[in-house]
């Protein structure tokens, strides 16, 4: 069952296979929505500051009925945090935030602030001060991995440029119809795991008749195709949902896609419209 697998980081860190992602899940159901997810099994949730919601988090992890050590917890630095000691502070306000005494896996969360997305500037230096923070942050225990969310190729190479800790993360949009294979062989390369957030492309997929077709040949749902997609590429799937039923839906992933399927998968025609999400920069929007 897949909500039992686990990858192993590069530092020996276990971290499960399947993550409940929770974005744009509002604070005040974050707490029901991570009981109800540890009930079904799930034992790995995401968040970030961007997120305004890791305080639910934390009360979903004191109710939720099993021990903090069992929970992998990741939350992001803000993407507009770009200092050294910016970063620090942030660091410290997650830990306040969520009521915990360490934090499984942060993430800079955009190599780029929101605003400026897609734009020119990489903010090299800022980032290299931003993971300088994460770093000390790690080896004082505060967090027990560190990584990376959006990062290209040349955000990549900038931290390993200077880094004293490798990434051991790169959380970025990985779907059918949208899978940036030489990101991702690149990440792997390293020794990077790759998680996929979005998997289901924000609803997408729903609407993709080739996709339900294939779907329907497995006897699964969209979603479900999707997530184990994600797997087989050797990604971690991080599905968004505060419905209990969508959540179990989303872990009976125990098929194989045949490779001639996946092969038909990973070359299906770039998804254009992301419907209300388009606006989001992730989706491919600029923020007014």
């Amino acid at each position: 069952m897949i909500l039992q697998e686990k990858y192993n980081l590069p530092n020996g860190i276990e971290i499960p296979k399947l993550g409940l992602g929770t974005w744009m899940i509002e604070n005040e159901d974050m707490a029901q929505a991570v009981v109800d997810a540890v009930k079904i099994g799930y034992r790995h949730i995401d968040t970030a500051q961007a997120y305004a919601n890791e305080s639910g988090v934390g009360d979903g992890i004191r109710a939720c009925g099993v021990n903090r050590e069992e929970l992998f917890i990741t939350t992001k630095l803000a993407a507009e945090v770009k200092t050294y000691e910016e970063a620090i502070t942030a660091i410290d306000q997650s830990l306040e935030t969520m009521g915990l005494d360490y934090i499984d896996m942060m993430l800079i969360h955009s190599p780029q602030p929101w605003m400026e997305f897609g734009e020119e500037d990489r903010f090299f230096e800022g980032n290299r001060e931003a993971w300088r923070a994460l770093e000390e942050a790690y080896q004082a225990g505060k967090l027990r991995a560190i990584g990376l969310s959006n990062f290209q190729k040349e955000d990549l190479d900038n931290i390993l440029s200077t880094c004293t800790v490798k990434p051991m993360v790169n959380q970025i949009l990985a779907h059918i119809s949208n899978t940036p294979l030489e990101l991702i062989q690149y990440s792997q390369k390293l020794g990077i795991l790759v998680e996929a957030y979005s998997p289901i492309a924000h609803g997408e997929l729903l609407k993709n008749q080739q996709v339900v077709d294939i779907a329907e040949k497995y006897g699964v749902s969209v979603p479900q195709l999707s997530i184990r997609y994600d797997i087989q590429l050797g990604l971690l799937p991080l599905p968004k949902t505060a419905n209990p039923e969508h959540m179990k839906n989303n872990a009976e992933v125990d098929f194989i896609i045949s490779e001639a399927d996946m092969e038909f998968l990973r070359n299906l025609e770039r998804i254009k419209d992301y419907g209300e999400a388009s606006v989001m920069p992730v989706f491919g929007g600029k923020l007014k």
